[in-house]
């Protein structure tokens, strides 16, 4: 494991992963994660707070499935803003 500096729309992760993984689907799991922990909700809350069906933010934050890039800076973008207004 290697902790990496992430920067998306504002937001500064500090991120563990394994540097082996040659998988993007897997990288963008780890950023996903890294994004709803700094919210400080379970995968249901976030889920049903950016209204995104509970299997799909699953298989995003395991690899599984791929997410498209505008969506992760979209939902880093809100969850900044969020925050920044005080309401998570």
């Amino acid at each position: 494991m290697k902790t990496v500096d992430y920067s998306i729309e504002g937001m500064n992760l500090k991120i563990e992963m394994d540097m082996n993984l040659d998988s993007e689907k897997r990288i963008t799991a780890y950023y996903i994660e890294a994004i709803r922990n700094q919210t400080g909700m379970t995968r249901p809350q976030f889920s049903d707070w950016l209204g995104v069906p509970l299997r799909t933010l699953q298989a995003w934050e395991k690899g599984t499935r791929e997410m498209p890039e505008y969506v992760l800076r979209l939902i880093a973008y809100k969850v900044r803003m969020e925050k920044e207004a005080g309401r998570i």
